[in-house]
């Protein structure tokens, strides 16, 4: 997911770059996505902060090796 958003979260969250989201059934009916945010653990943003984009398969295996 690309971040469109960081008001609430500018320590958390950096405009503009992409995020790898886990699932999350209990988050999502919420309104909530799941996010490997900046510290390196997981936490619950709402999803208006977000986007979902598709990343080519060589960009998008370099952001799984990444976390």
């Amino acid at each position: 997911m690309l971040c469109i958003e960081n008001t609430d979260y500018p320590a958390s969250l950096e405009r503009h770059k992409v995020y790898r989201v886990l699932a999350d059934a209990h988050g999502s009916k919420h309104g909530q996505l799941r996010v490997i945010d900046e510290s390196g653990e997981d936490y619950l943003y709402p999803q208006e902060c977000f986007i979902p984009i598709k990343l080519p398969q060589a960009a998008e295996r370099a952001v799984l090796r990444r976390t």
